[in-house]
């Protein structure tokens, strides 16, 4: 992805930055060292010189119906466009119960205005701990100051809706065309030059749409062939979503009085800018046309573009940013050579799997869903920041991200040869770190305590669940190493090392010696990654544990890499932490007290037990033989209908690290409705929730591991014997 990891570089949220077509020194320096990075991999199997091209095409999203689960995304990791049959998004209301018609931007944020000065103070709960009352912030299910307070910061800021773009199709009677006057319906989604490629008929007028994103800009561009143009039966309409303020945002809200939130001006009969003040959200909207437009016509909620009847071919862009832009933009024509060519570099660079030769017809499902993720991890998750769970395709839970989530967007970056998009997201940990530093003082601990439900600049976010999840702590040290390992450099260490000692310390410090069993505990204050256990009741979960094990080794590595001494207090929890708890020779999620054992919801929600060697390689103490009777037992008695989409490639992680490359495929390929991957390769979960990128990004983790092995997981080993898998430009898990 040698261009894309480029243009990503450029000056954030600058639609037009001067474009090179020739190599810059970065780009030729980040192609020499992953040469030298890879070489180990070629001595382990790895294949040389694989044919890309083939493997993406042959799973180009093909339709030809109107099916409100398969729309399709164009989009560049920072903005991103979901869009209809009609290769806009010309009928969002019709679409707004399956996956939304969404346009979504990294920078575009919204709160609604409050009268009262809503603060995290007014939603604490103390939790008993230790003898001291730990305050966290949660919801609070009630009409209280505390409720309304958790409920306006939980749900403010959200992430905007910026646009609906979308035809205006008049009958030959003049009226307004409906979904079902959209006929002979052909879609394609041409992975290779990121691209969609709409083509249907109005009373039989043939209407042809080329769509895409640019990969250097928050640009959307269309050229559209039709004789309606001619006719002056067909128009560009851009509105403006009212965000809902609710937990999915379906972008097909339009208020009568968005009219007086839009300032219009006219740059040139081809070129014209819009102004949306929102309440104290400001940003703009340019569009270009390449047919000059006698008038521009208000909308309800947004404009009207009918072009001058000249034939039957016109082409548009339409640019958001959070500033006003100077320069002319790039044409369409040129744009969509452009998008072209950075999707070719980006398919043959990083990483690829080839199971075109496996005859085993599970392989084909693999591949399809391999291809899919990747790029639907790109357009939506390849950002400057971690995502939300649905990306830059609609809004779920208001729009923020989930730091645990964060592991399952990033890791496989990092394995599929985008090292830069993870540390993008590493970077992104200083602009949290002052929130997650007064969470901690706070809580009167050292260090900072990761928020898990945050907002693009690291805001705390109150939850009842969620403030007491542990699991995302390690991350940053996980992403930290990971990255050093890729690239082992002193300079990489000392930039990062106050994010894995800040991290490390509040692990050190939260892990409590109990004088009565000997040992450092977890607990309570904490809720496990499997959500079934009570905050002040649970203790010592195995997942945690082994996470804290094993992230603060590895901040005591990385004191030792730079020449300091260990810290003594962090070495005590580490030879002083309880082991795993481990009851009739299997592993548990938790204990509900510091010596008793508890599994009575141990069949429900994520089985994060098995993360402890599937997630990480083993720690201290991790016997592989209880790990395999568990992994048993959680595959036969689990109820997998009530796990979500990122269990399946924990579990095949799992099997994989376990020596079971069957099971391994077994898991990626459950037969659940929460491991249904779409036709436009969607992870689905429910009726709220039809889609999930934790589980693309999972998958890819859990794939790249099965091929390319992990520290402790020779190359290779994930897959049957007899599968003939080529692959190559991966890297080893950690």
């Amino acid at each position: 992805m040698q261009k894309i990891r480029n243009l990503h570089n450029t000056k954030p949220f600058s639609p037009y930055p001067a474009r090179s077509k020739a190599p810059t020194t970065s780009a030729i320096l980040l192609f020499l060292s992953l040469l030298v990075f890879s070489a180990p991999g070629a001595a382990q199997g790895e294949t040389r010189g694989i044919d890309r091209q083939p493997i993406v095409e042959r799973h180009n999203v093909r339709s030809s119906v109107l099916d409100t689960l398969n729309p399709l995304t164009v989009g560049n990791g920072r903005f991103a466009a979901t869009v209809d049959v009609t290769g806009l998004q010309t009928f969002p209301v019709t679409y707004e119960n399956g996956i939304p018609l969404g346009t979504f931007s990294e920078w575009g944020w919204h709160s609604f205005p409050s009268d009262a000065d809503y603060r995290i103070e007014q939603t604490l709960r103390y939790t008993e701990s230790h003898g001291r009352r730990v305050p966290y912030a949660v919801q609070w299910s009630d009409s209280t100051e505390a409720g309304v307070a958790g409920e306006y910061i939980r749900s403010n800021p959200h992430r905007l809706p910026l646009g609906s773009i979308g035809w205006e199709i008049r009958l030959a009677d003049g009226s307004l065309a409906g979904p079902e006057d959209i006929q002979g319906v052909e879609q394609e989604l041409d992975l290779w030059r990121g691209r969609i490629i709409s083509r249907f008929t109005v009373e039989g007028v043939p209407v042809q749409v080329i769509t895409a994103a640019r990969q250097d800009a928050d640009v959307l561009v269309a050229e559209v062939r039709s004789p309606l143009i001619e006719a002056g039966r067909l128009a560009l309409k851009v509105d403006f979503p009212y965000p809902t303020g609710l937990w999915l945002d379906a972008a097909a809200e339009f208020a009568a009085d968005e009219g007086d939130r839009l300032t219009f001006q006219e740059l040139t009969e081809r070129w014209w800018r819009i102004r949306r003040a929102i309440d104290s959200t400001t940003y703009y909207t340019e569009v270009q046309s390449s047919l000059p437009v006698d008038e521009v016509e208000t909308a309800t909620a947004g404009y009207r573009w009918i072009p001058e009847a000249e034939g039957d071919n016109w082409s548009f862009s339409v640019a958001f940013a959070p500033v006003a832009q100077h320069g002319r933009p790039t044409s369409v024509a040129e744009s969509l050579e452009d998008i072209a060519e950075d999707y070719a570099n980006y398919w043959n660079d990083g990483g690829i799997i080839d199971f075109g030769a496996v005859n085993d017809p599970r392989a084909a499902e693999l591949e399809r869903r391999m291809v899919l993720s990747r790029y639907l991890t790109h357009v939506n998750t390849s950002g400057s920041a971690p995502p939300q769970e649905t990306g830059l395709t609609y809004n779920s839970w208001y729009g923020k991200p989930h730091l645990e989530m964060a592991w399952w967007h990033g890791v496989h970056f990092g394995q599929w040869g985008e090292p830069d998009v993870l540390r993008r997201y590493l970077d992104w940990y200083f602009t949290a770190l002052p929130g997650a530093r007064v969470i901690a003082e706070r809580q009167g601990f050292e260090g900072v305590r990761w928020q898990k439900m945050t907002d693009i600049w690291g805001g705390e976010t109150v939850s009842s669940i969620g403030s007491y999840l542990l699991w995302q702590q390690p991350h940053p040290i996980y992403f930290a190493e990971q990255l050093y390992q890729l690239d082992p450099d002193t300079a990489f260490l000392k930039e990062y090392t106050p994010l894995v000692e800040e991290s490390a310390a509040f692990m050190a410090d939260f892990a409590h010696y109990d004088s009565t069993r000997g040992e450092y505990i977890l607990g309570p204050g904490l809720i496990a990654a499997q959500e079934r256990f009570g905050a002040d009741t649970t203790y010592n979960t195995t997942f945690e544990l082994a996470y804290w094990k094993w992230g603060l080794e590895t901040a005591q590595q990385w004191r030792e890499r730079l020449g300091q001494k260990r810290r003594p207090d962090w070495d005590r929890v580490l030879q002083g932490i309880s082991p795993l708890p481990v009851q009739d020779e299997l592993y548990l999620a938790a204990t509900s007290a510091p010596d008793s054992y508890t599994n009575e919801p141990y069949m429900t929600d994520h089985p994060s037990v098995l993360g402890a060697y599937g997630i990480l390689p083993a720690t201290e103490g991790l016997d592989p033989a209880i790990m395999a009777r568990t992994l048993d037992t959680v595959w036969q008695i689990w109820h997998w209908e009530e796990t979500w989409g990122w269990d399946f490639p924990m579990t095949a992680m799992t099997a994989a690290r376990l020596g079971q490359p069957e099971r391994a495929v077994d898991a990626l390929l459950m037969d659940v409705p929460k491991n249904i991957f779409l036709q436009n390769g969607h992870n689905y979960q429910r009726s709220n929730l039809r889609l999930y990128l934790p589980g693309n990004g999972g998958f890819l983790s859990a794939l790249a591991l099965m091929a390319a092995g992990s520290q402790d997981t020779p190359a290779g080993s994930g897959f049957p014997a007899d599968w003939n898998v080529r692959w190559e430009g991966l890297r080893k898990m950690l």
